[in-house]
């Protein structure tokens, strides 16, 4: 039998042509592989706290009475000793009236007998303490029995009007004692009493008496902030609302909580109440050593691989 002689050149091209594939093979599986991508991110823990829901609503300081300063004769005013915005006390001298009679017939009686000191002057006093709020008439004019001289607010009427949605009227029982912050920041306490027996046609809004202590003078119309509370929760675990996302029909929520230095999951929460900038997570139940992302969070997939960045103070 004749022996059959391969050719070595032969045989380590046969040897090297696999060994090419592979390696071909290899590279275009590594181009393939699309680039590990790492987001920088800031982490914060749950605080373990107490939280309150509230309301915020506008309340009107105003006077509930006024005085109408009224003539009491036919006559002229002889003097007005008072001008738009004073602060009047009860008892002080507001008008003087010279009846008609007296300003044509005084000078002639004083003449004929100068014992009758016939005057014809009429004093007109505050009836309560107050601002004038309205003055129709000054010195030298002409005024009728029962005209109106001026408006006097009742200081002992001043109040705050809280205008309260209908809707909201179960919250006032539980919100009896009030602070109201003026826009000078002032703060004053209150007590809510009785609401007025008419709601607004339009909006529906309820108004509600606030009396607060008088220790200074308050202008009408000065408009207060004043908070309800709905709802009060203890020891419960919040996140800010940064690291709460959701959906875009806002019906799913989750965080993304890291489970190693590098690596963070997609974790669905239930939210509770909100309160500014904090969120109450009701389940899964979180620890205040859990670490879930702040910041670069949005958009990341189930399992992301980050790299954590200090929080800039």
């Amino acid at each position: 039998m004749k022996k059959l002689y391969i050719p070595i050149s032969l045989m380590l091209v046969v040897i090297l042509i696999p060994s090419c594939r592979q390696n071909e093979t290899a590279e275009s599986s590594a181009e393939e592989l699309p680039p590990i991508v790492i987001s920088s991110v800031t982490v914060t823990n749950p605080v373990n706290d107490n939280m309150s829901e509230i309301i915020e609503l506008n309340a009107v300081s105003t006077f509930l009475l006024k005085s109408f300063i009224k003539a009491t004769t036919n006559g002229y005013l002889q003097s007005a000793n008072i001008h738009m915005g004073q602060l009047v006390h009860k008892g002080e001298l507001l008008f003087s009236i010279k009846t008609k009679e007296a300003q044509s017939l005084g000078n002639l009686v004083n003449q004929i007998d100068s014992n009758l000191h016939f005057e014809g002057v009429l004093h007109i006093n505050a009836p309560g303490s107050g601002y004038i709020t309205q003055l129709n008439y000054q010195a030298g004019d002409y005024v009728q029995d029962g005209e109106t001289l001026a408006t006097i607010t009742d200081n002992k009427s001043f109040v705050f009007l809280l205008n309260v949605p209908y809707e909201l009227k179960p919250y006032i029982a539980a919100n009896k004692n009030i602070q109201l912050l003026l826009p000078d920041s002032t703060v004053l306490n209150g007590v809510i009493e009785a609401g007025m027996p008419m709601v607004s046609n339009i909006a529906q809004t309820q108004d509600y008496i606030i009396r607060v202590p008088i220790d200074k003078l308050i202008p009408e119309n000065i408009i207060a902030k004043v908070t309800l509370v709905k709802s009060s929760r203890n020891n419960i675990m919040s996140l800010p609302k940064s690291a709460v996302l959701s959906d875009e029909t806002q019906s799913q929520f989750w965080i993304m909580q890291l489970i190693s230095d590098s690596t963070a999951v997609k974790v669905p929460v239930t939210k509770g109440i909100e309160i500014k900038d904090r969120v109450e997570i009701t389940s899964p139940i979180l620890l205040v050593t859990d670490r879930i992302l702040l910041t670069g969070n949005y958009g990341l997939p189930d399992t992301a691989s980050v790299t954590i960045i200090p929080i800039e103070k």
